[in-house]
C-alpha cells in the first residue's frame, strides 16, 4: 500500500512533484504561499458567514478596509498575530497555533 496522497487530485500531485520535488528550499515556500493562502481564506470566509463587508469589519476592528483587503488577499506575508487577535476579537472567534510534525521530511506538511 503506498502512501497517501496530501492532495486532492492525480495532477496537484504530479505538478508538486515536477516543480518542488525533493528540493527543501521549494517545499518550505510552497508550505508558505499555502499558509498564507489559507489565513486569507479564513478571514475571508469569517467575515461573509457574517454578512460583513470589508468595511464593516474595517470599523470593527479599527483599521482600514484596505488593510482587511490585504489580509484576505493569498499573496500577503504580513500577518501579524497582534492583527490576526483583533480580526478574531471582531469576529468573535480566537485564534489558534499549532505545531504539527512533519509526517514525511522529504515532503512537509
Amino acid at each position: 500500500m503506498g502512501r497517501k496522497s496530501r492532495f486532492a487530485s492525480a495532477a496537484l500531485e504530479y505538478a508538486y512533484e515536477s516543480f518542488v520535488g525533493d528540493d527543501q528550499e521549494q517545499a518550505a515556500a510552497f508550505e508558505n504561499e499555502i499558509a498564507n493562502s489559507e489565513v486569507g481564506r479564513q478571514i475571508y470566509n469569517l467575515r461573509t458567514s457574517r454578512g460583513l463587508t470589508q468595511v464593516e469589519l474595517a470599523k470593527l476592528v479599527g483599521t482600514t478596509a484596505s488593510v482587511i483587503s490585504r489580509l484576505e488577499d493569498a499573496d500577503y506575508e504580513g500577518h501579524s498575530l497582534a492583527m490576526l487577535r483583533r480580526v478574531a476579537a471582531a469576529l468573535q472567534q480566537r485564534v489558534e497555533i499549532r505545531f504539527l510534525p512533519l509526517e514525511d521530511a522529504s515532503h512537509p506538511v
